[in-house]
């Protein structure tokens, strides 16, 4: 895990590497280029149709160089290394897209959670923000919380928290997990105002977090976590 996440620091530290090989993929004419764009896509599909991942994913590689401008591809491979479990390949394609479509949904989405799942939170912490932004999700506004809570940003995780808990609508739900095999759903309003406990918890402002406990319990009774915190803080 160290040796891939000092790999994705470089990477990050350099830039776009897909940008900048782009002025030395050599030009060819139309003609051509469209005729071996049209023999890679079916072998791609091909390939998808056979389950033959590694196929598929060196038939976008080839498509990409030829199509430096068509961020198609580039999405569709990112996608791949993400279903694929390949969190780091797949964060490092979706952050190149951003270089490209900083409103790109889908790249936003997998940088954010496969940034998140290798640790970088202060990479991970401002894709959560623009999905924010862009869509209005409250999930991503929860993400965002967590995770400036996480770094001890603990203004920014109030301010966040306190959107949340205005916004948040009575029928969104939210999964904590309770073992390794299950999960327990919970109003998303309530786990804002768990957060918001921890945040308290954290800057040992005790009367506070055992409100902010006590109110998401009121709003679901069953929330085990709450439960726990508040017993910590009695």
């Amino acid at each position: 895990m160290k040796r891939i996440l000092f790999a994705l620091l470089i990477v990050l530290c350099s830039g776009s590497l897909f940008a900048q090989t782009n002025d030395s993929i050599p030009r060819l004419d139309s003609k051509t280029k469209n005729a071996l764009n049209a023999v890679d896509q079916i072998a791609y599909q091909m390939a998808l149709r056979y389950n033959d991942r590694a196929m598929a994913k060196a038939k976008l590689y080839d498509l990409m160089s030829r199509n430096p401008e068509d961020i198609r591809y580039m999405e569709a491979l990112t996608s791949l290394y993400f279903e694929a479990g390949q969190t780091a390949s797949a964060a490092l394609v979706a952050l190149d897209i951003l270089e490209l479509n900083d409103k790109s949904i889908g790249a936003l989405e997998i940088a954010a959670y496969s940034l998140e799942q290798l640790g970088a939170l202060d990479r991970a912490l401002p894709q959560y923000e623009s999905l924010y932004l862009l869509t209005g999700d409250n999930f991503s506004l929860y993400k965002s919380a967590f995770l400036q809570y996480s770094l001890k940003r603990y203004e920014e995780a109030i301010n966040s928290v306190n959107m949340l808990v205005k916004n948040a609508k009575a029928d969104e739900k939210i999964g904590f997990p309770i073992s390794e095999t299950e999960t327990q759903e919970v109003a998303i309003k309530a786990a804002a105002l768990n957060l918001k406990g921890l945040i308290y918890q954290d800057q040992n402002s005790l009367a506070e977090a055992k409100s902010a406990f006590q109110e998401a319990i009121s709003l679901d009774p069953n929330f085990q976590q709450a439960q726990e915190n508040l017993k910590k803080v009695n």
